[in-house]
């Protein structure tokens, strides 16, 4: 199991101990059965950010604090450096680098996300979670599905989206994508 999952597992459930909250209480705010947020919670599992994303929002905690274990602690502004993000490479579907991991009380959540290769023929990867989202391509091409719509994202190009419809990405042309995910 890979460590980083196993640290946010015990951070989840050491945030639904502390605050008094049933695993079914949890289990719907996300959405899930009992059993797939258990899965979660003990690290069998790995998580989706839209998921740590919808516990951070019903809980009013920073998301950093679950992918990092830190909280954030400047208000005034935050500088990340090219590369120098915190990464969360968590399973093959995407990695995230997040990039204001140090500012308190933001308004939304912005990452690189690298879309990695994948065959035409593997099953996406689909999520939804609360809020809304803008997508701007920086490198590669993204066919993006959004709802029934299948749109197909150049460099330069941007979408911005109602997260909670259910949607998936895939870098196309045999090499991977990297996009700016901004999470209101």
């Amino acid at each position: 199991m890979n460590e980083q999952i196993k640290q946010i597992a015990m951070r989840l459930r050491g945030l639904r101990e502390v605050l008094e909250v049933s695993i079914e209480e949890v289990a719907e705010v996300c959405g899930l059965t009992t059993a797939q947020y258990l899965a979660f919670e003990s690290g069998s599992s790995d998580i989706p950010v839209s998921i740590l994303h919808s516990i951070a929002n019903h809980y009013k905690i920073e998301l950093t604090t679950l992918l990092t274990g830190e909280d954030p602690h400047v208000h005034n502004y935050t500088i990340t450096r090219k590369d120098k993000g915190v990464v969360t490479k968590r399973r093959k579907a995407y990695s995230y680098e997040a990039l204001a991991t140090s500012f308190m009380n933001k308004k939304g959540e912005p990452f690189i996300v690298t879309a990695p290769l994948k065959p035409i023929d593997e099953p996406l990867n689909f999520n939804a979670h609360t809020g809304q989202e803008f997508n701007l391509i920086l490198e590669g091409r993204l066919e993006m599905h959004l709802g029934s719509k299948i749109i197909t994202l150049d460099t330069g190009d941007s979408i911005y989206f109602d997260s909670g419809q259910q949607h998936a990405m895939r870098a196309l042309d045999k090499k991977e994508c990297k996009f700016l995910a901004f999470i209101l």
